[in-house]
């Protein structure tokens, strides 16, 4: 993987993961495109970039990081605790079920969700405008909603946006929780992929690593800003109308022989 790799992959990374919708087939079309292998070095590479996401969270949201907003974060933590539990028994038949077009098949699905939740809430007043007042019950609804993540394609943010909106929350407030519970999923899967693959953060590696990281920290810091603006003013229904788009076509690209028919990794 060359520099100029690791800031493409960053970037997308960066623009993706809090978006809903989801980053994992966007790495796949991009590593496939830029030929780069499922090698140790470039999962030790999907590491970094998540990690800088994480690091982006805290960077926008470090005002909440004090006790007073200590009963938000154990909301977010109960929303944590099903796909932490789901995700630990069936470890390997989630693993199993990585492919490319299962990821597009849950891309157009998710899409269609979108459109129909967006469709039936279109004149609702939210019960919860801000996420400080988001209730338990509301969050442990949020954490059911985000094991649906556990499939390929589906989208972490998209999975708990959808869950908040049908929770009562605003779409900023949806939105917003759902940046907050990236926080301790992600750490857990970063966590245990950087025990995995530590032996590959070596100094020869190190300017990729870098770049990739720096670019998928502001790339994500930014994205999460215009995020919130976008949803002052406008619906989920065009990341809906996008995602089924891109699932058609992955799954054009896949049959027609431009993807390799391969597991996904991640």
């Amino acid at each position: 993987m060359s520099v100029i790799d690791a800031i493409l992959l960053g970037i997308i990374e960066g623009f993706t993961e809090f978006l809903p919708i989801s980053s994992t087939g966007h790495l796949i079309v991009a590593s496939e495109w830029l030929g780069l292998p499922q090698s140790d070095i470039n999962k030790a590479f999907e590491v970094i970039i998540q990690l800088a996401a994480i690091l982006a969270v805290i960077a926008n949201y470090k005002s909440k990081f004090t006790l007073r907003h200590l009963d938000l974060w154990k909301k977010v933590m109960l929303a944590f605790l099903p796909i932490a539990a789901i995700g630990f028994l069936f470890r390997h038949q989630v693993k199993a079920l990585f492919s490319i077009e299962i990821v597009a098949v849950m891309f157009i699905v998710g899409g269609i969700v979108f459109l129909v939740v967006e469709y039936f809430q279109r004149d609702r007043v939210a019960a919860t405008a801000d996420v400080e007042d988001v209730s338990y019950r509301q969050a442990m609804w949020i954490g059911i909603a985000q094991v649906f993540a556990l499939i390929p394609g589906t989208s972490r943010a998209g999975s708990t946006i959808i869950g908040a909106l049908l929770a009562g929350l605003s779409r900023k407030a949806s939105a917003e929780f759902s940046f907050l519970l990236a926080l301790p999923v992600m750490m857990a899967a970063s966590g245990l992929d950087l025990l995995k693959h530590y032996a590959e953060f070596s100094g020869a590696n190190l300017p990729v690593l870098l770049a990739g990281f720096a670019t998928a920290f502001v790339t994500a810091w930014l994205v999460m800003k215009l995020f919130i603006r976008f949803l002052e003013h406008f619906t989920f229904v065009s990341f809906g109308v996008y995602r089924i788009l891109f699932g058609g076509w992955l799954l054009y690209l896949l049959y027609s022989g431009s993807l390799t028919p391969v597991a996904a990794a991640g």
